[in-house]
């Protein structure tokens, strides 16, 4: 049966065929075409290792294809975990031509993340990597299994997945993508409050996006693109990414993280002229060129993920030898690009404009909810071809993010100038952007109370020139308590390592406002106070 999910209203749907935007095929069809089509250009490079297209397309069905013998398919979900490698490439395609709908962890999620995705998809497959800490050994597997939530069939890479790949019998009825308005696989939101829910992608609204980004950054076949971020993020995944790449027939290059030595050298061996980087990788590259040389021959680099300083931005081209454009999109749907060609003022200044002439923005007071003047800092409302119009199984939640007219209300604070180029300049939403990595301070803060000395914790965020934001974890303790004593409690919790606060800060008690709640107001101020450093842990 289908995965269900919030469908775009029928007379919305209609209207984006009609123009064009949905061309009912499935995810793997950019793949598909360029196997077709040229078997034996390129497709991946991973260390010593080169696949062509044919072989990447060969692999996928191959596990595909023994998926659907031992009697998984359409309806079935899937919990992937796999760092950046050829594999997890192969794996997605392998599962959408499966009609088993994945959703992509992170590398560096841990215990908690992991085990909150199994509990909300019930998966009937956990693909991991044995080089994980989770995966290691079976500890993590156990822990599952005694929830009552472990899925049917693990797969880890080190171990069998190798197996799957493998093409052993021609099937008789070979596995089949589910329909190209239903959910083909799910995205990571950026967790405002919690673990990230879970948004239900359509094989349409993704493939449009995926063209219109590969179109918009002028990719073609030539294109040489470096895989340095996680390549789970909806950044590195489609924007263009990974699928823009394949869609117009270029090669992806996969590099392990975005350590600017290391890439230096991977850009001049296999001549790559694309990569994508958060602002806080942007800083370290610069770093970089400015003793090492431009990284030649890279000309364009993609910058999104968090604020970029219009003072960095303007350091790309003549430190870096590339063009920028800026991207602002989010797992949702809505990117914004700017456009090469674009004057200085507004590559270095903005976030860009929309894809889509349909992607309809709304620009609201945050106090009022009537329309913000261009050039007045608003709440961002979208309603598009490629946005979402409902988190997985989260009616409460959804309730708060869609008004009644259908547009998601994203919790960006942007100024929007008359010709539609966005200008980000804050969040409604209670979270960190820590280079990119989207922290939710309620989670920390929750784990933060399971240690038995801490009575109230609060976690702001701090502006910093490097990774953007970091966190500052203010805590109401009845013993004195260390830095380190706290990374280990929230590091035995199963925290990722990025959500880790970066300081902490103690206090006799947390400011409250009017009605209870923690002023994070006055939180934020005390860090500007020139006693800030008073009570500071060290």
């Amino acid at each position: 049966m289908p995965i269900e999910f919030t469908p775009f209203p029928p007379q919305l749907a209609a209207h984006y065929r009609a123009r064009g935007y949905w061309i009912d095929q499935p995810l793997t069809r950019a793949l598909d075409t360029q196997a077709a089509a040229r078997p034996e250009a390129i497709a991946m490079i991973d260390g010593p290792h080169q696949l062509t297209y044919a072989e990447v397309a060969r692999q996928a069905a191959a596990m595909a294809d023994r998926l659907r013998q031992q009697g998984f398919g359409p309806g079935d979900r899937a919990v992937v975990q796999l760092p950046n490698c050829t594999e997890f490439v192969i794996v997605f395609h392998a599962l959408l031509r499966a009609g088993i709908a994945p959703v992509n962890a992170i590398f560096s999620h841990r215990q908690l993340e992991m085990t909150s995705y199994i509990d909300q998809l019930r998966p009937a497959l956990l693909i991991g990597d044995r080089g994980h800490e989770l995966f290691a050994d079976d500890r993590f597997l156990t822990a599952i299994d005694a929830q009552g939530i472990r899925p049917a069939q693990v797969i880890l890479r080190g171990e069998t997945l190798a197996d799957w790949l493998t093409d052993t019998t021609e099937p008789a009825q070979p596995a089949t993508p589910t329909a190209p308005d239903e959910v083909a696989f799910f995205q990571l939101s950026g967790g405002s409050t919690g673990t990230p829910k879970l948004i239900p992608r359509t094989h349409n609204d993704y493939d449009y996006s995926i063209r219109a980004s590969a179109e918009i950054c002028g990719l073609t076949p030539q294109t040489r693109f470096l895989c340095a971020l996680p390549a789970a993020h909806n950044f590195t995944l489609s924007s263009p990414g990974i699928l823009g790449v394949f869609h117009a027939g270029g090669c992806i290059v996969m590099a392990p993280s975005p350590e600017p030595a290391a890439c230096f050298e991977l850009i001049a061996r296999y001549r790559i002229d694309l990569a994508a980087l958060v602002p806080s990788a942007v800083q370290l590259w610069l770093t970089h060129a400015e003793s090492h040389g431009a990284p030649a021959p890279l000309r364009q680099l993609l910058v999104g993920g968090a604020s970029f300083a219009p003072t960095t931005a303007a350091r790309v081209p003549p430190v870096l030898g590339a063009a920028l454009q800026q991207v602002f999109g989010m797992a949702e749907g809505l990117v914004n690009y700017t456009r090469l060609g674009d004057d200085p003022d507004t590559t270095f200044t903005t976030q860009g404009r929309p894809i889509s002439p349909d992607d309809e923005i709304r620009v609201l007071d945050p106090e009022t909810g009537q329309p913000a003047p261009d050039g007045q800092p608003g709440a961002l409302a979208v309603r598009g071809p490629y946005t979402f119009r409902g988190y997985y199984r989260s009616p409460a939640h959804n309730v708060q993010a869609f008004d009644a007219d259908g547009f998601y209300h994203s919790g960006d604070l942007v100024v929007r100038r008359p010709d539609g180029y966005l200008r980000v300049v804050g969040r409604i939403k209670d979270q960190i952007n820590r280079g990119g990595e989207k922290i939710a301070a309620e989670e920390v803060e929750a784990l933060l109370l399971r240690h038995p000395a801490i009575r109230q914790a609060a976690l702001i965020a701090l502006p910093d020139a490097t990774m953007g934001e970091r966190s500052v974890a203010f805590i109401v303790s009845a013993e004195p308590l260390k830095p380190t004593a706290l990374r280990r409690h929230l590091s035995g919790l199963g925290l990722a390592s990025y959500k880790l606060p970066d300081h902490f800060r103690s206090l006799d008690a947390l400011p409250l406002t009017p009605i209870g709640k923690t002023d994070k107001r006055r939180l934020r101020a005390l860090l500007t106070e020139e006693d800030h450093n008073e009570g500071a842990l060290t």
